[in-house]
C-alpha cells in the first residue's frame, strides 16, 4: 500500500460517520475517487459511488458500507450526565471508562463513559446499556444542553494505530475499511482498464437498517453485485475455532459459502483470481444470511446474484478493531484482478440452459 493509499485509509478512520450521519466520510470518499472515475453520484439515502464504463451493460457493483456503531443522546439528566443508547450492535461492557466525543448540535463536545470504582462495589456483573452515562464535566442539564440534544450522536474518542507485523488497530474500522477497498479497487481498475461497468458504492446505514445497500442497488441496477465487509478473526485467545471456523489475521480475504451467494461469482471468478495472483483464500459459512449488505441488494430489481469478501477482523464492534493491512492489499488485488477479466459476457446463472 503506497503512502497517498494509506494516508487515505487513516482520514477515513478519523472521521467520525456512525450510522445515518455519514456525510462528512462520503465528502471525503468522493472527493478521493472523483480524480479516476467516470461519473460520480450519490442518492436520497446518503450513498455516494464512483462509476467506471458507466454506458455498458454488463454492471459489477462493490458495496462497501462507511458507517460505525455508536451511540445516540437519549437525555440529559438534572446534574448534566449525559443519557445514551445504542445506535448499531455496540456493547457497553467494553465502553466503560472509554473517552468518546458526542457530535453535538452546537459544537463536538469530549466526555468519559463513567465507572463505578472497585471501592464502590465496581461494575454490574449484568450491564446494560441503560446502565451507561457520559461525563463530559457539565454540572446542571441547563449547561449540557447548550451543546447537546437527544439524538445526536457519539463515537468513541479513539485513533487508529499501527501494531506490530503491519496490522493495524482502531474504531470503526468495520466498516470503514470496507469503503476504502471498493475505493482502491476503482482506482486501480481505472488504471489497468475494464470491460464492464463497475459501481463502486460507499454504502450507509447497514450497521442498523442495511438500507443504504438497498436504495443503491435499486438505483443501479447491477448485473452482480459484491459485498465487502468484515468478519470474525478467530486466531485469539478464548475462541473454540471447532465452533466458529478458522480465519486469522495475514491469511487473506475470506469467502462466503452458503444459501444467499451466487456459486460461478465464487467458483468461476474469485477463485480464478485467486490462482491467477497468488491471493490465500480462507472462508466462512453464512448458511441462510450473510448479515451484511449482501442481502439487501440480492433482493432488488429482478433479483441480484451476490458474494461476499470480508476481511479479517479481531474484537468486532470493540473500541480498538484489530486486522492486517496485508489482507487488505491482497483483497484489493483479488478483487482488482476479478474485474479486469471480467468480458461482460458472464453468464451467472445457476442453471444454464
Amino acid at each position: 500500500m503506497d503512502r497517498q493509499s494509506e494516508q487515505f485509509l487513516i482520514d477515513l478512520l478519523e472521521t467520525a460517520s456512525p450510522s445515518s450521519r455519514e456525510v462528512d466520510i462520503q465528502k471525503k470518499w468522493l472527493a478521493y475517487v472523483k480524480p479516476f472515475s467516470d461519473d460520480i453520484r450519490t442518492d436520497s439515502a446518503g450513498n455516494a459511488m464512483g462509476i467506471l464504463n458507466p454506458g455498458a451493460d454488463f454492471k459489477i457493483m462493490l458495496a462497501g458500507h462507511c458507517d460505525e456503531i455508536g451511540f445516540i443522546v437519549s437525555g440529559i439528566d438534572e446534574d448534566g450526565f449525559v443519557r445514551i443508547d445504542k445506535m448499531g450492535g455496540i456493547s457497553p461492557k467494553p465502553a466503560i471508562g472509554m473517552k468518546v466525543r458526542i457530535l453535538g448540535y452546537a459544537q463536538n463536545v469530549v466526555g468519559v463513559i463513567g465507572t463505578n470504582a472497585e471501592h464502590f462495589g465496581g461494575v454490574k456483573e449484568e450491564l446494560d446499556i441503560s446502565d451507561l452515562y457520559i461525563d463530559c464535566g457539565a454540572k446542571t442539564k441547563e449547561e449540557m444542553a447548550r451543546y447537546v440534544r437527544i439524538g445526536d450522536l457519539a463515537v468513541y474518542k479513539r485513533e487508529p494505530e499501527k501494531l506490530l507485523n503491519n496490522r493495524l488497530a482502531g474504531r470503526g474500522l468495520d466498516n470503514r475499511t470496507g469503503a476504502f477497498i471498493i475505493a482502491e479497487v476503482l482506482r486501480r481498475t481505472a488504471e489497468k482498464g475494464t470491460n464492464v461497468g463497475v459501481y463502486a458504492a460507499s454504502t450507509v446505514n447497514e450497521e442498523t437498517n442495511l438500507g443504504g445497500a438497498y436504495f443503491a442497488a435499486a438505483g443501479i441496477k447491477p448485473t452482480c453485485a459484491i459485498a465487502c465487509d468484515v468478519t470474525f478473526a478467530t486466531d485469539h485467545p478464548d475462541v473454540d475455532r471447532r465452533k466458529h471456523g478458522e480465519v486469522s489475521l495475514g491469511g487473506g480475504p475470506v469467502l462466503a459459502k452458503g444459501a444467499p451467494i451466487n456459486n460461478k461469482i465464487n467458483d468461476d471468478l474469485l477463485e480464478a483470481a485467486a490462482k491467477r495472483t497468488g491471493v490465500p483464500l480462507q472462508y466462512e459459512l453464512t448458511p441462510r444470511a450473510t448479515g451484511t449488505d449482501a442481502d439487501r441488494i440480492r433482493y432488488t430489481s429482478s433479483g441480484v446474484p451476490v458474494a461476499l469478501v470480508s476481511l479479517p477482523l479481531r474484537y468486532m464492534h470493540a473500541p480498538a478493531e484489530t486486522v492486517s493491512l496485508d489482507d487488505i492489499d491482497q483483497e484489493i488485488e483479488l478483487l482488482t484482478d476479478m474485474i479486469s477479466h471480467l468480458t461482460g459476457a458472464e453468464n451467472l446463472n445457476p442453471v444454464e440452459l
